[in-house]
């Protein structure tokens, strides 16, 4: 799996989860950049994602939804506020209603990705910041972290050379 480690500060109120690819920054960049391809790991493997709106530029929005087993449907929106292609992207993260408001009561979270080369691979930092305590025990307890490391785990398929996918005879 591509995840090397999740660290959870509760002094500066973040959780850093940082995974390394045996693929180079542009491709890893492209599963942020293109819609289909985000939709195919976003969501934990019980937690399909499905992106409806997706402008990743400063001052754009993404936003997608996630079906459960039993059919039930989480919304979130991500407002970009920053974007260096191809090394780095930062949105604020929010539950959000099906027209993609963000939900008031629910964990906020700012979320910074920063892709570097490293041994011949990418390196993926994901720092995700709450305002408050509140927000990042409540983002905890739903089982996030874990959603998390099991979305970002689906990353290594879809980064693997073509020669090594399954034949079709």
């Amino acid at each position: 799996m591509s995840v090397t480690s999740v660290d959870r500060d509760d002094d500066n109120l973040t959780i850093t989860l940082i995974a390394d690819f045996a693929a180079p920054i542009d491709q890893v960049w492209d599963l942020w950049s293109d819609p289909r391809k985000l939709e195919r790991w976003l969501g934990p493997p019980t937690h399909p994602a499905s992106v409806e709106k997706h402008d990743l530029t400063a001052g754009g929005e993404i936003t997608f939804f996630m079906t459960g087993p039993e059919g039930d449907r989480s919304w979130g929106t991500w407002r970009v506020t920053a974007v260096d292609r191809p090394t780095s992207v930062e949105f604020t993260d929010a539950f959000a209603d099906v027209d993609g408001s963000p939900i008031a009561d629910m964990p906020v979270s700012t979320i910074r990705v920063q892709l570097t080369e490293r041994g011949g691979g990418t390196r993926m930092e994901m720092h995700a910041a709450f305002e408050s305590r509140e927000d990042m025990e409540r983002w905890v307890s739903m089982g996030t972290v874990e959603g998390l490391q099991q979305a970002v785990g689906q990353m290594d398929a879809l980064l693997a050379p073509c020669d090594s996918w399954p034949k079709i005879v």
